[in-house]
C-alpha cells in the first residue's frame, strides 16, 4: 500500500512538473506585434524632464519602468548634472522627487528611483489611485542577429511614439562600449527609451545614432543596467 501511495505522489510530481514545462513554453511563445507590444507598454514608459535649480529645461528625453516598486531606467547623458528630474506618465501623472541610484557615463545607462505610486496618487489627486507602477519585463538572455525589435520614446512630451526594427547586431564596441545596433528608427527625445523584443520583454535602452552608418542606432544592453541595480533589486 505504502508503495502504491509513494507510486502515486511521484506521479502527481511528474505531471505538474510537465504542466509547468509546458505553460513556461506558452508563455514564451507568445509574440505582439506593433500594435500589441505599444498597448502592453505604454504605461510603463514615461517623458523625462532633466531640470536646473532654477527649474529651466536642461535635457529633456525618455524613461522605462522596470520595477513595479518604482525601479525604472534611461540612459545617463539624459540626467547627467541635473538637479532634479520630473517624469510625465501617458496619463497626464506627474512624478518628481526622483532619485538616480545608479549611473555609469561610459555605459551612458542609469538607475532611477521614482516614489511609491501611492504618495503619487496623492500628488495627483484626479487620476486613478494605483498601488504599483506598471513596469516592463527585462529580457535575461542576449539579443540575435535578426531579432525584430521595438523602440517606444518621447520626442515631444505629448508625443510617444513607436518604431520597428531588427537587431543588425547583438554586440559592437563603440567607443570603447558594447552597444546593440538596431534598425528601429531613433529620433530625438527618445534616448533613455526601451527598445523591446517582440516578447514584450525589455531587450535594451536607447542611446544614441551610428554617425558612420545610416539608420543605425545604439542601443545600452540590460547587462549594463542589471550592473547599476542595488544588490536587493537583483
Amino acid at each position: 500500500m505504502k508503495r502504491k501511495i509513494v507510486a502515486l505522489c511521484l506521479f502527481l510530481l511528474l505531471l505538474s512538473g510537465i504542466s509547468l514545462f509546458v505553460q513556461a513554453n506558452a508563455d514564451e511563445a507568445t509574440t505582439y506585434n506593433a500594435e500589441e507590444i505599444y498597448e502592453r507598454a505604454e504605461s510603463a514608459v514615461f517623458y523625462i524632464r532633466a531640470l536646473n535649480d532654477d527649474n529651466t529645461l536642461k535635457a529633456s528625453g525618455t524613461g522605462v519602468m522596470i520595477s513595479p516598486d518604482g525601479i525604472a531606467a534611461t540612459a545617463y547623458h539624459v540626467v547627467a548634472e541635473a538637479d532634479h528630474l520630473e517624469a510625465i506618465f501617458n496619463d497626464g501623472r506627474m512624478v518628481s522627487s526622483i532619485e538616480v541610484l545608479g549611473r555609469d557615463d561610459q555605459t551612458d545607462a542609469a538607475i532611477l528611483k521614482l516614489p511609491a505610486a501611492t504618495a503619487v496618487a496623492r500628488e495627483n489627486a484626479s487620476f486613478e489611485k494605483k498601488a504599483s507602477y506598471n513596469a516592463l519585463r527585462v529580457r535575461e538572455t542576449a539579443v540575435k542577429h535578426g531579432e525584430k525589435v521595438f523602440a517606444i520614446g518621447y520626442p515631444m512630451k505629448d508625443t510617444p511614439i513607436i518604431t520597428e526594427g531588427i537587431i543588425n547586431s547583438p554586440k559592437a564596441e563603440i567607443n570603447g562600449r558594447d552597444r546593440i545596433l538596431t534598425s528601429a528608427q531613433i529620433v530625438g527625445g527618445m534616448s533613455g527609451g526601451p527598445v523591446i523584443d517582440r516578447y514584450g520583454r525589455l531587450a535594451g535602452i536607447v542611446s544614441g545614432s551610428m554617425r558612420t552608418m545610416n539608420n543605425i542606432h545604439l542601443v545600452i544592453p540590460t547587462e549594463q543596467l542589471r550592473n547599476l541595480l542595488p544588490p536587493s533589486t537583483k
